[in-house]
Order: structure tokens, then C-alpha cells, then sequence
């Protein structure tokens, strides 16, 4: 699992996932603390996450063992949207 923040939509009018109303988002890879990496990927979400706030991406065939995504061609899948996180006894990040 990897950290990432929200940092904007992608449109795509044509596509070959042949998934319905599919909504991909700009996620930038951060640490557990939210600080941005400058490096991005494009996710798909189903959790309806919202711009800034940090997710749990998936990669790899894990993205498509959903019962969304089941053999579909996805590569990056947004499988939480972080509360908190704790690290060693003290909160690290808090949404």
C-alpha cells in the first residue's frame, strides 16, 4: 500500500476500462505525514475522494481483484481515504 494526496481530476472521454462512470484522479505520492513527493500517478476512485485529502493506493494486479475492477486494465486503485495516522505513540497525520 502507498500514501497519496489528492491533487486533481482527471477527464478521459475515451477509455478502454469499460468501467461506468469511472472517475480517475491526480495523486501525488506522499509519506505518512502528507509531505508531497513530486511524483504522481493516475488512480481510479471509487471511494469518491476529494481534492487534498490523503489516500491508500493499491498497484498491480491487487487493483483488479475488486468486484469493480475484476480483470479490467487498472494499474493504480484508491482503496481508503486516511483518518489519521499514528506513528510511534504520536499522530503523524490527522485529516
Amino acid at each position: 500500500m502507498i500514501f497519496g494526496k489528492v491533487a486533481g481530476t482527471i477527464v478521459s472521454t475515451q477509455r478502454s476500462d469499460q468501467i461506468e462512470g469511472a472517475k480517475y484522479l491526480l495523486v501525488e505520492l506522499c509519506d505518512q505525514k502528507g509531505n508531497g513527493k513530486k511524483s504522481y500517478l493516475v488512480a481510479l476512485d471509487p471511494l469518491q475522494a476529494g481534492e487534498g485529502e490523503m489516500v491508500i493506493l493499491s498497484q498491480g494486479s491487487s487493483c483488479r481483484q475488486t468486484q469493480l475492477t475484476y480483470q479490467k486494465p487498472i494499474d493504480t486503485l484508491i482503496v481508503g481515504i486516511v483518518d489519521m495516522v499514528e506513528e510511534r505513540g504520536q499522530v503523524a497525520y490527522r485529516k
